[in-house]
């Protein structure tokens, strides 16, 4: 998801205005109107917020993945649980009732990690067998058909894998001999297999390419190889894959610039690829990202309206991260003295500063609060991480339930600006 100029930005058209009410027909994503006051920190009066009864402990996270309107958890003893909009069952808990805390994920399996993308959701179980819920329009979900499913549904095939990424209409994964693997949409080659032709079960990435991990958004894919290397695919008009053009690739190409990635992640705003950046950690642990900068969310100290940076451009402020994530709009990062910087848009406070403003950050700020984070999850319009001593705090968009806290917000520009915690389960 995508400088304009912030004033431009604003009164045309407000991101979180943009996207209060999306309806996902088939691929298609419908933004609402933007008839409201963007800059009112309260907003038009709306029904008032839901909240659920959570006397429960709070759950210890191993991993967390934060997606368009739901985020999803795995607990050390390997329960995953999800949260958020359920409309399509992209909770897995064989409903489409929507929660505001953490709901355990239907079935007996073992995770040991999840997936959030749009509207669906992925995991891998300790066998190394991957398994998807939730929208299957396009066949994300790789079971081979296009049938919605409530709870797990087996990835066809029987292949194992040890990384599995859900995107916003596709799904790619890595096997335990660093094959990557992609299934769904495919309209721009995202699947990277040489076509434009969508598929319902997994198919080869082309090229041979010994992959540690790879990172689907909305209409492209990136990933890091073994040796150290970032490649992309897919759609490019916003330089989103990094080769210094905009055009669009059918298979992995590999990103300008000489730098040694050992992490490239990618992020979109929108399900037709607009707002997509793609960020990557180099061996030395400095942050480059590329793409659509827009908002900032490229981090190099610009924005605007058609800005489009094609090749990496690092990280201004020299810092060392452990990780880095990337929602399309915003991005964030955790360095190894776990302390948690987001930059980029701000409009649904998904920076988490502390501030309420409708002003783009175009350099890392920190993360108010000062938890120490070890990991950190940047969603479409919200964020999560997880703390040393394995908590999850989200902040941001919450119209939906998706921060976790127990409220669904009657108001969908209410800010949550700054880390709050997630609840103990329902």
């Amino acid at each position: 998801m995508p400088g304009i100029s912030l004033g431009l930005t604003r009164t045309a058209c407000p991101l979180r205005h943009r996207v209060a009410s999306l309806l996902l027909t088939g691929i298609a994503l419908i933004a609402s109107g933007c008839a409201e006051d963007a800059e009112s920190p309260t907003g038009p009066e709306t029904a008032p917020d839901l909240a659920v009864s959570s006397t429960a402990a709070p759950l210890s996270f191993r991993q967390l993945s934060a997606g368009l309107r739901h985020t999803c958890g795995v607990t050390w003893d390997g329960q995953a649980y999800c949260w958020g909009e359920n409309t399509l069952g992209q909770l897995g808990d064989g409903t489409t009732t929507t929660h505001p805390a953490p709901t355990p994920v239907a079935g007996n399996h073992r995770f040991i990690l999840v997936s959030a993308g749009a509207t669906y959701s992925c995991g891998l179980t300790t066998d190394q067998r991957s398994y998807c819920w939730g929208q299957n329009t396009v066949g994300q979900l790789g079971d081979g058909t296009t049938t919605d499913r409530l709870t797990p549904a087996a990835v066809a095939g029987g292949r194992r894998f040890r990384q599995v990424r859900a995107g916003y209409f596709h799904t790619c994964a890595v096997n335990p001999f660093d094959l990557a693997f992609c299934w769904g949409h495919n309209a721009s080659g995202q699947l990277g297999d040489g076509t434009k032709t969508s598929r319902l079960q997994p198919v080869r990435v082309r090229g041979g390419l010994s992959f540690r991990r790879v990172f689907p958004a909305g209409l492209h894919t990136c990933g890091a190889t073994l040796d150290n290397r970032g490649y992309c695919w897919g759609r490019n008009e916003d330089g989103q894959l990094g080769d210094g053009t905009t055009i669009q690739k059918l298979g992995p190409v590999p990103v300008t610039g000489g730098q040694r990635f050992k992490q490239v992640m990618v992020g979109a705003a929108h399900g037709g690829g607009w707002n997509s950046v793609s960020c990557g950690l180099t061996t030395s642990d400095r942050a480059y990202c590329w793409g659509d900068n827009r908002f900032g969310q490229v981090g190099n100290g610009s924005s605007g309206y058609g800005l489009r940076q094609p090749t990496p451009a690092a990280v201004a402020g020299d810092r060392q991260f452990r990780e880095v994530s990337t929602g399309g709009v915003h991005t964030c990062g955790v360095t190894f003295s776990n302390l948690a910087y987001c930059w980029g848009s701000d409009g649904n406070s998904q920076l988490g500063d502390g501030n309420f403003s409708s002003a783009d950050n175009v350099t890392p700020g920190p993360v108010a609060g000062g938890h120490q984070f070890r990991a950190i999850t940047a969603g479409t319009f919200h964020t999560c991480a997880l703390t040393v001593d394995d908590r999850a705090y989200c902040w941001g968009n919450n119209f939906s339930g998706q921060l976790g806290i127990g409220t669904i917000d009657g108001n969908p520009f209410r800010p949550h600006v700054a880390p709050e915690p997630v609840v103990g389960p329902a």
